[in-house]
């Protein structure tokens, strides 16, 4: 398989737990550990990609089968031909680890533990730390103590973790995440999160039925995050991004990309609270 920005197919190397990806915002490769084979999540995101998915939590991680896959793949990309292979000449850079995948990561009661494997064999073969471990998630665990002692070790691996902030309100975050979760627990669980490991935000921005988000959809994003930055909260910049791959969630023929404009003019105001932003549109 050739792949692509468009294509993040789970089952692009045969494995259960292990995908290489394109990805626009790493620019570069991106090796995905997926927890989730079994397409369950907490939230269900209007434009979700998963097809099948569910409501639900991770299944129990077969940590010897997750080690032997990372090492094989890595081993095909480090020592073999497979970027030659697979992956256009402009991205052939292998960019990072990334705990992403078919639900949130943190829902797995071994989430720790999967850090703690993924990171071991990054030190075997001698990447800890040079090739960055990421976890993209929607950061509604946090307070979680399995998913704290996961981030610890992220940190210390010298990772990043993304944290989906789509909409700052509640009822935003019905509309665009279908999960009904307060204010207060939101910007909790971001304050805690940066405490625990360096941390990015990661917006998607779309258009739902042809109009975009609201001026008070903006506001409030823009208010929360500046609330955050005056109480001493570190974000280390913004992932804005705009809708590039197929959904499969009921609401997808209701979405559609916002223009480059738009996401630039937003990403203008995010600045000029003192944030960097980087648009992928």
């Amino acid at each position: 398989m050739r792949l692509s920005t468009e294509i993040h197919d789970r089952d692009a190397a045969g494995f259960v737990h292990v995908y290489p990806v394109v990805s626009r915002r790493a620019q570069g490769v991106s090796i995905g550990i997926n927890l989730n084979p079994n397409r369950a999540c907490n939230w269900r995101c209007l434009y979700c990609q998963v097809e099948g998915l569910q409501r639900g939590a991770a299944p129990a991680i077969d940590l010897g089968l997750l080690e032997h896959e990372l090492e094989t793949f890595l081993h095909a990309v480090v020592n073999g031909d497979y970027m030659e292979r697979h992956v256009p000449e402009e991205s052939r850079r292998l960019n990072d680890v990334a705990f992403s995948g078919n639900g949130e990561p943190t829902t797995s009661k071994q989430f720790a533990e999967c850090v703690t494997a993924v990171s071991g064999v990054l030190e075997r073969f001698d990447l800890l730390g040079k090739l960055k471990l990421v976890l993209i998630t929607n950061g509604s665990l946090v307070q979680r103590p399995e998913v704290q002692r996961g981030l610890a070790v992220l940190a210390t691996g010298g990772g990043e973790v993304w944290f989906k902030l789509d909409a700052a309100t509640r009822a935003g975050r019905q509309l665009l995440n279908d999960v009904d979760l307060p204010d207060a627990r939101v910007e909790e669980n971001l304050a805690l999160c940066s405490l625990l490991c360096p941390t990015r935000l990661q917006t998607m921005a779309l258009a739902l039925d042809g109009e975009p988000p609201s001026e008070a959809d903006q506001r409030a994003w823009l208010e929360l995050v500046q609330r955050l930055l005056e109480q001493g909260v570190v974000l280390r910049d913004v992932l804005l991004y705009g809708l590039e791959r197929k959904a499969f969630q009921p609401e997808a023929p209701r979405l559609s990309k916002l223009p480059t404009e738009w996401l630039e003019a937003f990403a203008q105001r995010i600045r000029a609270l003192g944030l960097e932003v980087h648009v992928h549109p």
